[in-house]
């Protein structure tokens, strides 16, 4: 599952999906192509919303592994060196967690590599990417946010578009770079020819009337179609 990475994917989050019909919509996503599910974790103290924890992953783990996929889980919360272990042994592929969120990247990398998960690093809008040279070849992702993490539905910052190269230039020769916020037909694109390979897609896949179709539409858009 760690080759899907290296992949170009657009990953469904179901930060935007009606929590009622989560298995039926996941479902309707991966029936369509999608291989990588996105799960965003919130705390209500790194970002003020609070959402899911390790019980939903679980609850996903097998319906996605059945289907040759994996879980990503995006942990935008404080201190994620203490729940790392939690969402890998309910069936977490890839944990990324936030470089502003803990005083401890590099060990809370090591603990998501121990643990036996792919490692992920994301910075926010404001954040420069020298942080990825730091950690260099200790991850395997790099996410740039593209908009301010906490609350789906949100505009695409436009200046994410420039700040890509610089983050491309900054990780070690492999490492995904993946863009997550306003990825939509328009927007994912132009990401894709700034150097990203992974789109998180919430609002834009779920809060359509056909999550499947939305999803499809987006893939297309990144083939030129």
């Amino acid at each position: 599952m760690s080759g899907l990475l290296n992949q170009i994917h657009v990953e469904p989050s179901i930060l935007s999906a009606d929590f009622g019909r989560l298995r039926e919509q996941v479902g309707e996503v991966i029936a369509a192509g999608a291989r990588v599910i996105h799960v965003d974790v919130m705390d209500g103290h790194f970002v003020p919303p609070i959402t899911i924890g390790p019980l939903v992953v679980e609850a996903l783990a097998g319906q996605v592994g059945e289907a040759g996929g994996m879980l990503d889980v995006h942990l935008m919360i404080e201190r994620p060196e203490r729940h790392v272990a939690d969402f890998v042994s309910a069936g977490a592929a890839l944990v990324t967690f936030h470089a502003e969120a803990t005083p401890h990247a590099a060990y809370t990398a090591e603990i998501v590599r121990e643990a036996g998960a792919r490692v992920g690093v994301a910075i926010n809008p404001a954040t420069p990417p020298n942080v990825f040279a730091e950690l260099g070849e200790a991850i395997d992702l790099a996410l740039c946010m593209t908009v301010n993490p906490g609350w789906g539905g949100q505009a695409f910052i436009e200046r994410s578009v420039s700040k890509l190269p610089g983050v491309r230039e900054a990780a070690a020769e492999g490492v995904a770079i993946q863009v997550d916020g306003g990825i939509d037909p328009r927007t994912a694109p132009r990401c894709r020819g700034a150097g990203a390979n992974l789109f998180v897609a919430g609002s834009a896949v779920f809060g359509a009337a056909d999550p499947g179709e939305a999803y499809a539409a987006i893939v297309r858009s990144l083939q030129g179609d």
